[in-house]
């Protein structure tokens, strides 16, 4: 439910992953803040790439791998992974996928 001075969301009912590649949903997009919620298939993802702002990933469901840096990463549900603007990462889901990434401006 959306209201003009908050917002409250069950993220893992937002969003089903789909049977073949990605789709996403931004939930919000002000001045402070760009959040965009994802879903994968299992074996999609994004090949490595930054992001020009500070960034953070959130696993709400499924399983995934990382990589942040040099890092290889467990992504797994309840993970909060921070990244600094221009960190190289990347993401390709082990199962149906479901993450939030928020984008810090």
């Amino acid at each position: 439910m959306r209201h003009c001075e908050y917002q409250i969301r069950q993220l893992a009912d937002e969003i089903q992953p789909p049977e073949s590649g990605k789709q996403s949903i931004v939930l919000n997009d002000d001045d402070n803040t760009k959040v965009v919620l994802f879903a994968f298939a299992a074996g999609d993802g994004l090949k490595e790439h930054i992001a020009p702002l500070p960034a953070i990933i959130q696993i709400i469901k499924g399983e995934a791998g990382l990589t942040v840096g040099e890092e290889s990463v467990a992504g797994k549900p309840g993970i909060w992974i921070h990244l600094a603007a221009k960190t190289p990462h990347s993401i390709k889901a082990t199962t149906p996928l479901v993450m939030l990434l928020t984008l810090l401006k």
